[in-house]
């Protein structure tokens, strides 16, 4: 049996989120209001642990016609 906890807003510590901007990183909070909008449409990649253990390997001819 799993318990969650539950915290009050003033027990919470805040979480700075940083992103990578034109080659560089950079904390959300410092963007301008038009990229804090634009951030919050990305969408974001999710990598699923075993699609990279069940995924086929490359086929033969795929590597000659890439060579």
């Amino acid at each position: 049996m799993q318990t969650t906890t539950q915290l009050d807003d003033s027990e919470r510590q805040p979480c700075e989120v940083w992103t990578r901007v034109m080659g560089y990183h950079r904390p959300v909070s410092q963007f301008n209001r038009g990229k804090k909008e634009e951030h919050a449409e990305r969408r974001h990649f999710v990598e699923h642990p075993q699609s990279a253990v069940t995924a086929p390997a490359p086929s033969r001819e795929l590597e000659t016609q890439l060579s």
